[in-house]
């Protein structure tokens, strides 16, 4: 990405990600994280409802069509709808780490419209990690997987422990989380976002 602030760049000293052996295995659907997640959360009804597959290595795609709900310009998607998208998906490359981790730093460019009908491609890859930050980057495509990129970014996620959202977060969610009686549907409600 061109522009890149020195936040984004990974120190000397980074490594290159390596892909958790428990992790979902390339071409397996990620599912929803959390059901009320505007990314990929199914009972969200303006949300993103995003579909994220493991890729190979660290690295994931993504679908994500915009509906009216989702337009700023007539027409056209929110540039802070397309943030999120883009946000979701990175986020989502942590679950192929099995590490929590939530947004510390985000830098979209917005290359061209994206109008209301259209399938938003993305792709997005662990780039580095250096303790507990992890680097990644993703591209937004319209038009199929190889048509023109519309937007892209980099970002920095921080690893944090679960009480990073038991102690942020309000009760009630937390509680219904935590009471799911699904191991991994429990887990994953707490993978990704600040």
């Amino acid at each position: 990405m061109s522009g890149t602030s020195p936040a984004l760049q990974p120190p000397a000293d980074a490594v290159r990600p390596v892909r958790h052996a428990d992790a979902p295995a390339p071409g397996e659907l990620l599912g929803a994280h959390y059901g009320q997640c505007f990314g990929c959360g199914g009972d969200q009804a303006h949300g993103l409802h995003l579909q994220a597959r493991a890729g190979e290595g660290v690295t994931i795609t993504a679908e994500f069509s915009v509906r009216p709900a989702h337009q700023g310009a007539p027409g056209l998607a929110h540039g802070g709808v397309l943030a999120s998208a883009l946000d979701e998906t990175l986020g989502s490359l942590n679950w192929l780490l099995r590490t929590i981790a939530v947004t510390g730093r985000l830098e979209t460019d917005f290359l061209r419209p994206v109008p209301v009908g259209a399938t938003l491609h993305l792709q997005a890859e662990v780039t580095a990690v250096a303790g507990r930050k992890i680097y990644s980057t993703a591209t937004g495509r319209i038009g199929g997987p190889d048509g023109p990129v519309a937007v892209r970014a980099d970002a920095l996620f921080v690893e944090v422990k679960v009480a990073h959202f038991t102690d942020n977060g309000r009760p009630e969610e937390i509680r219904a989380a935590m009471d799911d009686p699904d191991q991994l549907r429990r887990a994953r409600a707490f993978e990704v976002n600040p």
